[in-house]
């Protein structure tokens, strides 16, 4: 997990560094996916809109059942069993990750309109930086991404997976919130940065709450004592 959080810092500074210096990575990138000749940005497709609006919720539900099939049937695998403490993590990250500090503090206070609301595309108010909080964005603004933060928020089921698959786990919620990012960027909704910093905040929530609520166990897999750690130790 750290390596995620490592990552999406080095993007967003990087990202920030080339705007600061050169030209600006949101507005570039906002105009891939932009036509100037319809005024409208690419990603308004029937199909788009069905998998963004859609796909989260499934893909999510999907994940914990199969999860809780698995370790409920599946022994061998050896997931960790949903301790309380557990059941607590993931549902304490998601309240306060997505929907505290995103929906609830962020997007409500930070003024920075979306690529659509902005003149470069057609739209009625002045761009400005993911670190500019006073945009003339109303409610429901752009930063940050809510649908990278929650789609992020699947690193916590991720790592409770055991370590000879947590690597896959990991890479398929990275996947996952990179595919609803931009689906989101496609359409005009978010701008790049609003995407990586909605991810980061989920990730930085999870390591905290994975800290504070339920750490992981110190002998082995779901708390069970390994056979190293079993042997007694000998006396003097």
């Amino acid at each position: 997990m750290p390596i995620v959080v490592y990552s999406l810092i080095g993007i967003a500074a990087l990202a920030t560094v080339i705007s600061l210096i050169g030209p600006n990575i949101d507005l570039a990138l906002a105009g891939l996916g932009f036509d100037p000749v319809t005024r409208r940005f690419h990603g308004h497709n029937p199909y788009f809109a069905m998998l963004r609006d859609h796909g989260m919720v499934a893909v999510i539900t999907c994940g914990i059942c199969i999860a809780l099939v698995f370790t409920k049937y599946l022994p061998w695998w050896r997931l960790p069993s949903l301790r309380a403490r557990t059941a607590t993590f993931l549902t304490l990250s998601l309240l306060l990750g997505p929907g505290l500090l995103v929906n609830g503090i962020l997007k409500q206070h930070w003024g920075r309109p979306r690529p659509f609301a902005v003149t470069e595309f057609g739209g009625p108010l002045n761009f400005v930086n993911w670190w500019n909080p006073g945009g003339a964005c109303m409610h429901n603004c752009s930063f940050v991404s809510g649908e990278a933060a929650t789609a992020a928020w699947m690193f916590g089921p991720a790592m409770l997976v055991p370590a000879p698959w947590r690597g896959i786990a990991l890479a398929a919620a990275a996947l996952f919130t990179a595919v609803m990012s931009g689906l989101r960027m496609a359409v005009g909704a978010h701008f790049f940065t609003d995407a990586v910093f909605g991810a980061l905040s989920t990730a930085l929530i999870l390591l905290a709450m994975r800290a504070l609520i339920d750490p992981p166990p110190r002998h082995g897999l779901g708390g069970k004592m390994t056979a190293e750690s079993s042997r007694p130790r000998p006396t003097a």
